[in-house]
């Protein structure tokens, strides 16, 4: 079977969402999304706490009433969506992209389609990315895993539970077994400060007296069938384990929250050149890959903290989308963003002389009082001093012209003499 279409969407969650109808309020009318799950609305579903939408619309929602709010928008819309369809494949032909679907009802097809945009989302990294040594018992799942099986399924994975990293997920997921009877021992993180949201450190460990271990990490897991515990130790400056400060928990399930990784094979096979620091795609000020007509947004191009951010990044993206479709997008001189002190990454990597673009960021660790300062060689477009910044709270700059004269862009976090 094939199909053609102006415009493909791959994933339903708040990307593809959001820039499906973006793309619709745009003038664009053949969109097909596709989505790999039975329903759209992505990992807001399994997501029942709240502290969603407070950007987007004003009031604290949870995960399902966040994904409702698009969802109910997307079927007024009357745009086309493919449940349990997955995309397995896609040809970059020129103007052309021809993208090869799965589906569940309509078998193997292709689909043709001017713009192709990626929002497949992010996968979390498992015990297999980070070599924890000892046995392989049953026990050991992910965080988001164990997320979904207490909300969607009702199942609690065990009664004593160790957390190995401090993502939110992880953090989320403590309170969430703590309220269900189930005992958290400790939170162990091996980086000196934590990897998610300071208001979850706050309200999902502090609040609980659930332990949190610093520069701590587990060196052994123990266990034939099911696991039975971790021996846990402190580790130097170079991430190593040290043979002070060792001890050991007894434990019937570990859960691992130790990062987020962009689900990018499918746009490795449309030839997309990936960042080697955010492990999403390179992309320019209007969000298109390397691939001309391939665009990216959400969890697949970086990870973020806040669904309201990839809400607004996919809105942006669909209408740049829309402009390549229509033939309207226009291509002025680029200039690099460079990265400077403390700035781990900065997104899009290239703006445009004489346009505006929005910026996002991380910094590289914690830090206080300091300035984040965005140049040119001869202006400042931005300067902002912060009481605290965190690498789990991602900075989004919008800036409102790029000088026309700007031979590259410095993003840096400085303090200033008092």
């Amino acid at each position: 079977m094939t199909r053609e279409v102006q415009a493909l969407v791959i994933g339903a969650g708040p990307a593809g969402l959001g820039a499906a109808l973006s793309l619709k309020n745009a003038g664009i009318e053949d969109i097909l999304v596709v989505d790999r799950e039975d329903s759209p609305g992505g990992i807001l579903l399994q997501c029942i706490h709240n502290g969603f939408g407070l950007h987007q619309f004003n009031e604290e929602l949870t995960g399902p009433e966040y994904a409702e709010r698009y969802i109910n928008r997307f079927r007024k819309s009357n745009i086309d969506l493919l449940v349990n369809t997955s995309a397995i494949d896609i040809i970059a032909d020129g103007d052309k992209k021809t993208v090869v679907l799965l589906s569940e009802e309509e078998g193997l097809m292709e689909v043709s389609a001017k713009a192709v945009i990626l929002s497949m989302g992010c996968r979390e990294r498992n015990r297999g990315n980070i070599a924890i040594p000892g046995s392989r018992p049953a026990g050991i799942m992910t965080a988001g895993f164990a997320q979904k099986m207490v909300n969607m399924h009702g199942h609690i994975p065990g009664k004593e539970i160790v957390i190995l990293g401090s993502g939110d997920i992880g953090l989320i997921m403590a309170r969430r077994l703590t309220w269900e009877g189930a005992h958290v021992k400790a939170v162990i993180e091996v980086q000196p400060f934590p990897g998610g949201l300071n208001r979850n450190i706050v309200q999902c460990l502090n609040d609980f007296k659930i332990p949190l271990y610093l520069s701590h990490t587990i060196t052994n897991i123990k266990g034939n069938w099911r696991i039975k515990g971790v021996d846990v130790a402190s580790i130097d400056k170079h991430l190593e384990p040290t043979s002070e400060d060792k001890f050991s928990l007894t434990c019937d399930c570990l859960l691992l929250s130790i990062g987020l990784i962009p689900e990018n094979e499918l746009s490795l096979k449309a030839g997309v050149i990936l960042d080697p620091v955010t492990r999403g795609a390179i992309v320019d000020v209007n969000l298109m890959t390397s691939v001309p007509g391939v665009f990216a947004c959400g969890n697949v191009l970086q990870v973020h903290d806040l669904a309201d951010w990839v809400s607004e990044e996919a809105e942006y993206c669909g209408k740049a989308a829309a402009l390549y479709i229509q033939d309207k997008i226009t291509k002025g001189r680029e200039l690099p963003v460079k990265t400077g002190n403390l700035v781990r990454y900065v997104l899009p990597s290239r703006v445009e002389a004489g346009k505006e673009a929005i910026l996002s960021l991380r910094p590289i660790t914690p830090a206080k009082d300091i300035t984040l300062m965005i140049k040119s060689e001869k202006k400042i477009l931005h300067k902002k001093k912060h009481k605290k910044i965190f690498p789990s709270e991602m900075l989004r700059i919008p800036l409102k012209e790029i000088p026309a004269d700007a031979q590259y862009i410095d993003v840096s976090f400085v303090w200033e003499e008092k």
